[in-house]
């Protein structure tokens, strides 16, 4: 999660209630405030950079994950508090002390990443006992399933040769997270389940891999895929690059 530092968000939250507040019937000033369509663009400006955090950091990808009601009461209470926002007793007139919203908040995402794995985890296992069923597809002692299309060449990829492929990874509900066309990289570089699964191709070979979790990026997972998640790739290997070690020099 990235850094989430109290009075940053204090100071902008402070700036933003001085920038909006009126003085009207004060004094008379050569100014004017901003005009209602400014103040609209500001605060629709102001959701999305909220949107963003939220979307961004984990916290939510709808409206209906967060309570609308404690949120704007969150910042009603900060914009009706007293005094600055750096003085050490600031943080006193919350219901939460402010110190400890790191804590909070990695908990909640802590929460929020365990019952995606398990989640995960769980419809991964449930698709690959169902997907091992076809007659069309084969499993390897590692869990590795695949449909071989056409095998290719005689000669099979080496965990050590280079490889130029086409491929599409896809997610289990279909959702397309990579796609390449004569990308290179040597065999051995990536996930387990693409270097074993390329062991069964040859130049000008076809399959589908369906790699269980723990060969590809297991509880981790990455920015665009979730913890424990199955990978389905569609894989052509286009050339194969056959690795020669290097002479030992004496």
């Amino acid at each position: 999660m990235k850094t989430l530092k109290f009075f940053a968000i204090a100071a902008c939250a402070a700036a933003l209630a001085v920038s909006c507040n009126s003085t009207k019937g004060d004094v008379a000033v050569e100014a004017e405030l901003p005009t209602a369509a400014e103040v609209d663009s500001v605060s629709y400006l102001l959701g999305v950079n909220i949107g963003s955090f939220f979307k961004g950091n984990g916290f939510a990808d709808d409206l209906k994950e967060i309570n609308m009601a404690e949120f704007k009461k969150g910042i009603v209470d900060f914009l009706a508090a007293e005094g600055s926002p750096y003085d050490p007793d600031f943080g006193e007139q919350f219901d939460i002390d402010p110190n400890e919203m790191q804590r909070i908040l990695n908990g909640f995402l802590t929460k929020k990443q365990s019952y995606k794995a398990a989640q995960n985890l769980a419809k991964g296992k449930a698709f690959l006992a169902k997907n091992a069923l076809k007659e069309t597809v084969d499993t390897t002692a590692s869990g590795l399933q695949y449909e071989i299309e056409n095998a290719g060449a005689d000669y099979k990829v080496a965990p050590q040769d280079t490889v130029w492929v086409n491929y599409k990874g896809t997610l289990l509900d279909g959702t397309v997270f990579d796609e390449n066309d004569s990308t290179m990289f040597v065999a051995n570089r990536v996930i387990k389940g693409w270097t074993e699964g390329l062991g069964l191709l040859g130049e000008g070979g076809k399959a589908t891999l369906y790699i269980p979790s723990d060969l590809a990026y297991g509880e981790r997972g990455n920015r665009a895929i979730e913890p424990n998640s199955v990978l389905v790739f569609d894989v052509e290997v286009l050339k194969v690059g056959k690795f020669v070690p290097k002479e030992e020099t004496k």
